[in-house]
């Protein structure tokens, strides 16, 4: 079957990151809930889509130059006035929930990997009993390479529409047995019969991100992707019992 992951805990149905819609998306009949993680200054873990809080929230600066209380004071817009979640705050949330995690660890502002961010991130999920639960993605294959090093949880390539299109599926695949990582996620609008044949033919998964329209998902649904994510987690629920739905003879 394949798995739902709601992106950000549903975006365009909660908000950006929101407490609620984590809260929601923790009691949905679905496989995963996708975040991204950045440090503060003063050493905690926050989850938030951009590595700075003008996007999504009232304030403005970079995660890794605020203090946790800078962050805190943030409100998320659109959010039903909620604030930044730590991961501390997400593993409690999910601890007593059949949702597993899908943790993207992002760059910072420059586009470069934290220093030493990894071996945090793990800790805290190991110490919260989350990271047996955790699969692992990113776009950068430099914080791939340190994940695997430091742990045997599935890793996941997101691979972006500029770079498919640089490197071409046979360059996809290669770095990927180079790397190491066992999985690709595209686009679904660059998604086709033809790629997920290549990738799966070279023995790697096949996933799609931004899956949020009702064609979007029909068409993951179709191919038969192990897993997309959603902005739009119970559009998807709902599109993925009708595909499974067997076909009522006339």
């Amino acid at each position: 079957m394949t798995r739902i992951a709601s992106h950000r805990g549903g975006t365009l149905e909660y908000g950006d990151s929101t407490p609620r819609g984590f809260a929601a998306t923790a009691a949905m009949p679905l496989e995963e809930v996708e975040f991204d993680v950045h440090p503060t200054a003063d050493g905690a873990i926050v989850v938030h889509h951009d590595p700075t809080l003008e996007g999504t929230t009232d304030r403005c600066g970079a995660i890794a130059d605020l203090t946790l209380a800078g962050v805190k004071a943030a409100i998320i817009n659109y959010g039903a006035g909620g604030h930044p979640l730590t991961l501390d705050e997400l593993c409690d949330l999910y601890v007593r929930s059949g949702v597993d995690f899908r943790c993207e660890i992002k760059p910072d502002a420059d586009g470069q990997p934290y220093p030493d961010f990894v071996p945090k991130v793990l800790d805290l999920l190991a110490r919260h009993g989350m990271l047996a639960r955790t699969t692992f993605s990113s776009f950068l294959l430099a914080s791939l390479d340190e994940l695997r090093a430091a742990t045997d949880r599935p890793l996941l390539w997101l691979v972006s529409p500029p770079v498919l299109k640089q490197v071409g599926v046979h360059g996809v695949i290669e770095l990927c047995q180079t790397h190491g990582v066992p999985e690709v996620g595209v686009h679904v609008d660059t998604a086709d019969e033809a790629l997920a044949a290549s990738v799966r033919a070279a023995g790697l998964d096949f996933g799609c991100w931004a899956a949020h329209t009702s064609a979007q998902i029909d068409k993951a649904l179709a191919l038969g992707v192990k897993v997309f994510t959603t902005d739009r987690p119970t559009l998807a629920i709902a599109r993925r019992a009708a595909f499974r739905q067997p076909e009522v003879a006339a």
